[in-house]
């Protein structure tokens, strides 16, 4: 039996229709599911190339029908994660200010078809409970016999969470939790004053510990309350007024004051009280000593690691893609228990479900395409030539097999660095993310060796999902400079030699010339773009950052210094979701003139503003055009091309443009006038 689940919009990434409440629409992904077990799944935003897609994960889909070399119209049931009644109520808010089928039935069907040439009976397919989908992702992967299930995010299907029971196969609910009491709106409410936004909850989480929450403890505990039985209520009305009255709001780009760290620590100590007094209560009312965990929120794995010093449970476990592109794993395993295909009763061992490199040929050919700005080498024991790069102070971008599920990188698309010189987190964050200094790396260690650098509870051997912050041993923070917080913890990934042999392989190596079974993990990206998923993923971000080297399967790679010829040779386009604009703005107080923008989003608030000269350069292309030609054309002088080539290299570290080797047509890009 064959199950698709899928998550994310319900529209395509070229259309612009309106959004719709991100509590609803985004994380978008499909995962494929085979009697019980997965076989294939990746989030949209890994292919369509825009952070949490809120688009219809139509390349999702495409690539799970490849991996198991089958089409549309032979999957057995499809599931989508959120419930039909709930889709209807966005839809009718949506039709609004645009017409749209009110049936989600109906439009899911028009897009499958549209997009795959399949039409789908209506009996085919499902619309899932959100939570249900978030709850059985957890406990269907935990091994667990009995759980306590603990779903909680911002909201979705008009609640924001619920609290259950799983044994054997079946899923029993305790509790629910409405959306005005949304643990998830309480922390994203907060963090508004911060100057952060939906899906920058992470950032302030890794803030607060340099913040106290004593200063704003009082004033925090007016914004919730601890009711008896496990409930609690929040008054999200309170938060904005209160912080106004009581801080200096940031804007987002300002400096961080003291004030923000402490209201950051203040928040996160609320969050912590108020999941610790729902799961004491349930813990001790129910007897049941594992947990499970799901939804946005199980991504604050700070609170993750008290649980697991806590001692309140005996284990826990927490779904790797906790948020909503998760939730496409459980409708999709939600069906095939119902088709009497349940999972079986085994710990997850790992997410390695994404697409793979390909063959040494092919990634050696796409490699060569890049030979203007590539060196490029092979070696017959990479580990160890990737270990010599780091043990002599090199960040490498490191890219093997099939990618991660999740917003994780977990070894196979990652920034490899030595773990020990502090200076390194400042530098990568500098060199390649261009994100916050205070921001924490990840440590990926031996899972063999891990217990003599970090304190783990107890029986806690494998920790392999970066789920769970812990706690660095005294004796090695100074050791474990990079991947150390200011509070002496790290967000620990444990490896393991059978789930992810390569990637053991290199830590060992480097333990072999260092002594330090530990290496410094992030996700292989820049600011401007979700992890890398392909070999041309990767030569493009490691183009546009200032990593030292690439590790690609068995080659090692660096850069060469690149000719206005080898840039001419160069293909451009724009992508799918990018377009052109001439707008008149107000370049002074008493003046308007002409400028021209490539957006990347739906409004102008998602653009960069680029020369007249550039604007009519890329207005040429239809698909794509050689840089070489588009160049010719201007009949500008040597220093003039050289200027356009380096501000649509500036252009393309932002992900405005494409530049690649010659390809086919990647589709026309769509040009606006506005006034």
């Amino acid at each position: 039996m064959l199950c698709l689940g899928v998550s994310g919009g319900l529209d395509r990434i070229h259309e612009s229709s309106p959004e719709l409440p991100n509590t609803f629409l985004h994380d978008g992904a499909a995962v494929l599911v085979q009697d019980g077990r997965v076989i294939a799944a990746v989030e949209e935003e890994r292919l369509n190339r825009v952070k949490h897609s809120n688009k219809f994960p139509s390349n999702s889909i495409q690539y799970c029908l490849s991996t198991a070399g089958v089409e549309l119209g032979e999957i057995d049931r499809i599931a989508f994660y959120a419930t039909e009644a709930y889709c209807n109520t966005m839809l009718e808010r949506l039709s609004v200010s645009q017409p749209v089928p009110l049936d989600a039935k109906l439009l899911l069907r028009q897009l499958l078809a549209r997009e795959f040439g399949a039409e789908i009976d209506p009996s085919r397919l499902s619309f899932v409970n959100h939570h249900e989908a978030h709850a059985v992702s957890a406990f269907a992967m935990s091994g667990f016999e009995q759980s306590l299930v603990f779903a909680i995010d911002g909201g979705g299907d008009f609640l924001s969470g619920l609290l259950a029971v799983g044994s054997g196969t079946e899923i029993a609910q305790l509790a629910s939790f409405p959306e005005h009491n949304s643990l998830g709106l309480f922390y994203l409410e907060t963090i508004r004053y911060l100057g952060y936004g939906l899906f920058d909850e992470y950032k302030v989480m890794g803030l607060a510990p340099y913040g106290d929450p004593a200063p704003y403890r009082e004033l925090f505990a007016q914004f919730y309350e601890l009711l008896e039985n496990g409930g609690y209520r929040v008054h999200l009305d309170r938060i904005g007024p209160a912080l106004v009255r009581n801080i200096e709001v940031r804007r987002k780009g300002m400096p961080f004051t003291q004030q923000h760290r402490d209201v950051s620590a203040s928040l996160q100590e609320a969050l912590e009280r108020i999941v610790f007094h729902i799961l004491r209560y349930h813990r001790e009312a129910t007897g049941i000593t594992r947990l499970c965990l799901a939804g946005g929120v199980a991504h604050n794995c700070t609170l993750n690691g008290k649980l697991l010093y806590s001692g309140l449970f005996d284990d826990i476990f927490v779904q790797p893609a906790a948020h909503d592109a998760g939730c496409a794993l459980g409708a999709a395993l939600m069906l095939s228990n119902e088709l009497g295909r349940p999972a079986p009763r085994e710990r997850l061992p790992h997410v390695y479900w994404g697409p793979d490199l390909g063959n040494e040929q092919a990634v050696e050919h796409e490699l060569n395409a890049w030979s203007g700005h590539l060196d490029i080498q092979r070696s017959d024991d990479i580990a160890s030539s990737a270990a010599d790069w780091m043990a002599n102070g090199d960040v490498i971008g490191w890219v093997q097999g099939r990618s991660e599920f999740g917003p994780r990188a977990l070894g196979n698309r990652s920034i490899l660095a030595d773990p020990r010189p502090a200076g390194n987190k400042g530098r990568i964050n500098a060199m390649v993310k261009k994100r916050e200094g205070y921001r924490p790396f990840a440590p990926s260690v031996l899972e063999e060796d891990a217990s003599e650098f970090f304190e783990l509870p107890d029986g806690t051997r494998q920790l392999p999902f970066m789920n769970f912050v812990v706690r660095v041993r005294e004796a090695k923070r100074n050791v474990l400079g990079a991947i150390t917080h200011v509070d002496g913890t790290a967000r620990l990934q444990t490896v393991s030699r059978k789930a992810n042999p390569a990637y053991w392989d290199v830590i060992n190596a480097f333990k072999r010339r260092t002594g330090i079974p530990v290496l410094l993990n992030t996700s292989f990206n820049n600011n401007a773009e979700p992890i890398v998923e392909s070999v041309s993923d990767a030569i493009t971000t490691f183009l546009t950052t200032d990593l030292d080297g690439l590790v690609v399967g068995p080659f090692l790679v660096r850069k060469r210094p690149a000719s206005l010829q080898d840039w001419s040779a160069l293909s451009v386009s724009l992508p799918p979701y990018a377009s052109l604009h001439r707008v008149r703005s107000h370049t002074a107080p008493d003046r308007q003139e002409t400028v021209c923008e490539i957006r990347t989003g739906r409004s102008a608030h998602d653009s960069m503003r680029i020369s007249h000269e550039l604007f009519e350069i890329l207005m040429r292309i239809e698909g794509e055009a050689s840089l070489g030609w588009l160049l010719d054309a201007t009949m500008l002088d040597q220093a003039k091309r050289e200027d356009l080539v380096k501000e649509l290299r500036l252009v393309w570290e932002l992900r405005g443009v494409r530049l690649h080797p010659p390809r086919a047509a990647c589709g026309c890009n769509k040009v606006q006038s506005e006034t």
